[in-house]
């Protein structure tokens, strides 16, 4: 038996629990969640990294979609409840396919069903705009977890990429993360500054999540996690899940990164934005200075890395499917997850730990986000606290 072969038939066992994937912002930027004139049940690959075959093809067994919203939209609160919208048109339209997932048991559930589980995370403490009610209200409609910040800061949080203002968590910031512990909602600190991870996780009793970044140690790229935060990971029970965002996991790619969002800018286009007339000016500033390629084997060397660093119990997967213009070779859709398995047999990864990187992990800290919930319902009121009364 091959390694892909040995690969395929783990997955069918255990599959991936991606930690994050970006369709719901490609449907409502390239159609406006015209869901026919993207129809997942069919190939999209001529426009999107996922579609329903792909994800079989890749043994996806659960997939948190991403319901993000950019940090310059002028109502994020109703632009996160339309992309919480999408994902329960998807789920309606592919019931064969598709199952809702709120707890670790339904994503077991939807494993002995054959079905893929589909849990929602927010993108970015902007969603809630300052409101531990927003918050709460997001839970209730199936959000399970939120990045606390994306490019840009927020009032309570430092974002990796911006000017550090708080210093990492403010006492509000703090209050959110408590609120999200109390509520069973994961806490993600992919995307935030390194002093918002050590703020987090001394503030978080429950375990933490990154959804899609890789290792500092190995690009250095501050989207990336440092080692120091890695350790401290076992003590708290989170994971990190790796991305394959070339511009994250190769160093070359992330001095081409600058230069060719330098480039978007000067058009007139925002540097993540995907739409057909965008991607043009991608290919042409690629087509004069060729990017620096990614491959499987990249990826494999940060795992490897986290592994080493945090444990095997504390790995995971976040591809960012659809919210990357590039993709590394090997890994080009949600079909490459296999060769990603295999380059890692090849390197001696045990079965065992197979299952933990796919499957395992993910179960493990969703449940036990949701047991502590439990715990402090039990003795905690919601918090109705504000930014104004905590942070002045």
């Amino acid at each position: 038996m091959t390694s892909l072969e040995a690969a395929r038939e783990l997955l069918s066992e255990f599959p991936v629990a991606d930690g994050h994937n970006d369709l719901p912002w490609a449907l409502r930027a390239q159609v406006r969640y015209d869901l026919d004139a993207r129809d997942i049940a069919a190939d999209q690959s001529a426009h999107l990294h996922t579609d329903i075959p792909r994800l079989r093809a890749g043994g996806v067994g659960a997939q948190y979609w991403s319901v993000y919203v950019r940090t310059d939209s002028p109502d994020p609160v109703a632009a996160t409840l339309e992309q919480i919208d999408c994902v329960r048109q998807l789920l309606a339209r592919h019931p064969g396919d598709l199952r809702p997932a709120l707890t670790a048991a339904d994503m077991e559930a939807a494993r002995g069903e054959g079905r893929i589980a589909s849990l929602m995370g927010a993108e970015g403490g902007h969603s809630i705009a300052n409101s531990l009610g927003t918050l709460r209200g997001l839970y209730g409609l199936g959000v399970r977890y939120m990045t606390l910040t994306h490019n840009d800061n927020v009032d309570w949080a430092d974002s990796a990429t911006d000017e550090p203002k708080a210093g990492g968590l403010t006492t509000f910031g703090r209050e959110v993360v408590r609120e999200m512990n109390r509520l069973g909602m994961l806490v993600d600190l992919s995307h935030v500054a390194a002093t918002t991870m050590r703020d987090a996780l001394g503030a978080s009793s429950a375990p933490v999540i990154f959804s899609h970044s890789s290792a500092r140690a190995v690009c250095d790229h501050p989207r990336n996690v440092p080692d120091d935060v890695l350790e401290r990971l076992p003590a708290n029970g989170g994971m990190a899940m790796v991305t394959f965002v070339p511009k994250f996991v190769l160093q070359a790619a992330v001095d081409w990164t600058a230069a060719a969002d330098e480039n978007m800018r000067a058009h007139g286009f925002h540097p993540l934005d995907t739409t057909a007339e965008a991607m043009k000016v991608h290919r042409a500033f690629e087509e004069r200075r060729p990017r620096p390629v990614a491959t499987v084997a990249t990826v494999a060397d940060h795992l490897d890395h986290m592994r080493e660093a945090a444990g095997i119990d504390h790995v995971g997967i976040g591809g960012d499917y659809d919210g990357t213009a590039f993709t590394p070779d090997g890994l080009a859709d949600v079909s490459g997850y296999p060769n990603l398995l295999a380059e890692l047999l090849d390197r001696g990864w045990s079965k065992a730990d197979l299952a933990k990187l796919t499957w395992k992990n993910a179960v493990r800290v969703l449940d036990a986000a949701q047991d502590v919930a439990r715990g402090l319902q039990a003795t905690r009121p919601p918090s109705n606290a504000t930014i104004e009364s905590l942070d002045g």
